[in-house]
């Protein structure tokens, strides 16, 4: 009996985690924001991530700011970038492979880290 009862709590536990794994990753794809304002900037961040194949996914980075000088913004300037990123079923995040930014997701909460920095899904 005590066997039975082993093994149904180890196959609830294995549920359980697949299921973790398959939520994080299903979550992944979408649109992210992040607004941030400092003595120096103000911008806004975009992150387009895109399932492609296997374990890696496409980012496409969208930025827009304004230059603060003295205590007045200016003209309001864009940037882009394209990351590609592999995910890791261990730690559930994508490490960006050109600088080895490390993406964290946190389906619960909406969000993603992008190592300090929080940006709010906007898409689900």
């Amino acid at each position: 009996m005590k066997n039975l009862i082993m093994l149904c709590a180890v196959a609830v536990l294995f549920v359980t985690a697949c299921n973790q794994t398959t939520d994080t990753r299903s979550f992944i794809p979408g649109i992210y924001v992040n607004q941030s304002a400092g003595e120096y900037s103000i911008a806004s961040d975009t992150l387009v991530i895109e399932a492609s194949e296997s374990n890696n996914y496409f980012i496409h980075r969208k930025t827009g700011f304004r230059r603060i000088t003295d205590g007045k913004p200016g003209k309001r300037e864009y940037e882009t970038e394209e990351w590609n990123a592999l995910y890791d079923q261990g730690t559930k995040s994508l490490t960006e492979m050109d600088k080895g930014k490390l993406l964290t997701f946190y389906p619960e909460a909406n969000k993603l880290l992008v190592g300090k920095r929080e940006y709010k899904k906007i898409n689900k």
